[in-house]
């Protein structure tokens, strides 16, 4: 089988995944997958099996974990820098940023190391960054000013979201023509697009509205998973264009083409879009895999190699099978 054109990943057997410490009973056949595969990267390099604790209390082992020492030690994190960078965007997040420190460190399965891996190289070489950018979307091609992660404008603030609606990941820009503008970035690497709902809040219904983003404002199924969450981002992104804070701007959502509930989320978000306009924040589905091919042209193959044999690589998950 040629695993580099394969368009599907295999129903592993519940007995591989218990043998590796990694079934979870409800897990889609991505997250299985993924979560295997991070047990086995965990495994060849050597780190600790790592523990989490159960609602009831119960201490658990889980093959996507790591220990504390190992976590500590940067096993999250595809090279020095990024792990240096990493400790540092923690200790001077956002007020509010939702950091969660053991999953950063610990948590192999998780999107926020993820994030750092792929974005944190930006941010430390605005060539770089500036390349990249001219990959993704060349129509905002210009200077980088700055990168930032578990960024929002202002949680809480009526003029945004009032909410703690952040991005991932934030790219401010000043463009060759002189205008302000921003990339704004969500990643996603075993989600569902299935998190919980947040409570609905009457700015939203005002946002939605006056954004004119969307062919039906009001339509229910843009306040319900699985695309509430691109909703809110979009909103958020619109907002501070309405603000005066950016002239321009671009909400990007970066998912494993693999994964199959993320990518129909997107697809049924999209269908609700009305057609782009000038002063209209624009919406970008761009598959990990991309985006690290982006990476590598931008002059960072290395970086994109690790990247790729780490999360998008399943060739060990078909050679187990």
């Amino acid at each position: 089988m040629d695993i580099e054109t394969c368009d599907r990943l295999p129903l592993v057997p519940e007995a591989t995944l218990k043998a590796h410490k990694v079934h979870v009973s409800y897990d889609t056949r991505f997250r299985a997958c993924a979560r295997l595969l991070q047990a086995l990267h965990r495994q060849a390099a050597g780190w600790t099996l790592g523990t989490y604790t159960t609602a009831s209390g119960r201490k658990r082992r889980m093959g996507h974990l790591v220990g504390s020492y190992d976590g500590a030690a940067g096993a999250n994190f595809l090279s020095l820098d990024v792990h240096r960078l990493a400790r540092r965007e923690l200790a001077y997040r956002e007020p509010g940023a939702m950091f969660e420190e053991r999953r950063l460190y610990e948590n192999l399965l998780s999107s926020t190391p993820l994030a750092l891996n792929l974005l944190g190289p930006l941010k430390l070489n605005r060539d770089l960054a500036e390349a990249f950018v001219r990959e993704i979307a060349p129509e905002y091609a210009g200077r980088v000013c700055a990168v930032g992660f578990e960024h929002s404008p202002g949680r809480g603030d009526r003029t945004f979201t009032d909410d703690a609606t952040a991005f991932d990941g934030f790219i401010n820009l000043r463009l060759e023509d002189g205008r302000k503008a921003f990339i704004a970035i969500e990643i996603k690497y075993s989600e569902t697009a299935g998190e919980p709902e947040p409570r609905m809040r009457d700015r939203y219904d005002d946002l939605s509205v006056s954004s004119e983003l969307f062919s039906d404002p009001d339509d229910p199924a843009l306040r319900r998973n699985p695309i509430q969450q691109f909703w809110r981002l979009h909103l958020l992104a619109q907002s501070m264009i309405d603000a005066g804070l950016y002239d321009a701007g671009k909400v990007v959502v970066i998912a494993p083409r693999l994964n199959d509930q993320v990518q129909r989320a997107l697809g049924l978000y999209q269908r609700h879009l009305a057609p782009a306009r000038e002063g209209k924040a624009g919406f970008l589905n761009l598959p990990l895999e991309d985006a690290i091919s982006a990476l590598a042209l931008a002059g960072a193959p290395d970086m994109a190699r690790a990247i790729t044999t780490r999360y998008v690589d399943f060739t060990p998950i078909h050679a187990l099978i």
